[in-house]
């Protein structure tokens, strides 16, 4: 199945949240689509240590995952 997620939250947990669960889709199976719109366009801002949003993104790019803003 194709999945498209759209984030538009400049909030780093729900950033950090989303590209997990499109983490969790990948290894599912799914083909998956994350499109950054609005204050999520600078989805690497909110990466810290909490919430490492850079090292998800990486994971989910190298999945075969697709973010596009």
């Amino acid at each position: 199945m194709q999945v498209l997620m759209v984030l538009s939250s400049p909030n780093p947990e729900i950033q950090w949240n989303a590209v997990r669960f499109g983490n969790f889709l990948l290894n599912e199976g799914e083909d998956v689509t994350i499109f950054l719109n609005g204050g999520a366009v600078d989805l690497y801002a909110g990466d810290s240590e909490e919430f490492p949003i850079a090292e998800q993104a990486k994971m989910f790019a190298l999945s075969e995952g697709v973010l596009v803003a």
